[in-house]
């Protein structure tokens, strides 16, 4: 989806329980946000989108709606903190950005009648956010951004960009994308004749520690799967060299883009 229709889908998303006819009630009205980062493009793009969606529909901030953001920088613990400040102010409307952050919400009973819009969300079906994706059911709603088809086409790619025969799949091991789409590769890669490792972004060590482990010749490949803290690490990925001089080819599935 190109990122103007994204905006203005998103804004419109947003917008709907709020929507009242043409004219906004005449009382304050209240949002709340459950993001990842703050200072990141993603996230300003997001803020971006919310602004303009409302705006569109004659919402203006501070004169009759207001919003309220946190940041929780894919700490799980500050999800759960942040979901429950959220819950507490009674909002009108809760914006998740991401599994993580729509699961946190979930986990609080009192948002249970809270409309609750999620952006950037892969299986959210699998993750138990909605039903399905022709009824979400329930007060959730939100975009799919990632099929979990795409693990599988990132794997046949790096086949096509270089010979490898092994992976590392950098993934959330506890919950969000990452998991699933790990689980996506891992099904074709024996169809493809490429050994699969597992390695964790939770945090720099973490990460440097195991594609260190795992680099140890030629042949290797690497594929990072979106998740929250893939974004939150992604600086250290992006200049990471491994301890050993290898043959690499990197595929990045944050941003649904690619490069060797």
């Amino acid at each position: 989806m190109r990122r103007r229709e994204f905006i203005g889908g998103l804004g419109s998303t947003v917008a709907w329980p709020l929507a009242a006819g043409a004219q906004p009630p005449d009382r304050m009205r209240r949002i709340g946000v459950l993001m990842n980062y703050a200072d990141d493009p993603e996230s300003a793009t997001l803020v971006a989108a919310i602004t303009q969606g409302l705006a569109g529909l004659g919402w203006t901030i501070d004169r009759n709606v207001q919003i309220e953001y946190r940041f929780a920088a894919g700490d799980p613990e500050r999800y759960r903190q942040y979901a429950g400040e959220l819950v507490a102010l009674a909002p009108d409307l809760i914006v998740a950005q991401g599994v993580t952050a729509a699961r946190s919400l979930l986990q609080t009973q009192a948002t249970r009648t809270v409309p609750i819009v999620f952006a950037g969300a892969a299986d959210p079906v699998g993750f138990g956010l909605v039903e399905s994706l022709a009824r979400p059911g329930a007060n959730v709603t939100g975009f799919m951004t990632i099929e979990l088809s795409m693990g599988v086409k990132w794997l046949e790619l790096l086949k096509q960009i270089a010979p490898v025969t092994r992976v590392a799949v950098l993934r959330d091991p506890t919950q969000g994308a990452g998991l699933s789409l790990f689980a996506a590769i891992l099904a074709v890669a024996p169809l493809l004749r490429v050994e699969v490792y597992p390695v964790g972004v939770r945090d720099d060590d973490e990460i440097e520690r195991g594609i260190n482990a795992f680099a140890r010749g030629s042949n290797d490949g690497l594929v990072v799967t979106s998740s929250a803290l893939a974004v939150v690490h992604r600086d250290r990925l992006s200049h990471w060299r491994p301890s050993i001089s290898c043959q690499r080819s990197t595929l990045t599935g944050s941003s649904s883009t690619a490069g060797a």
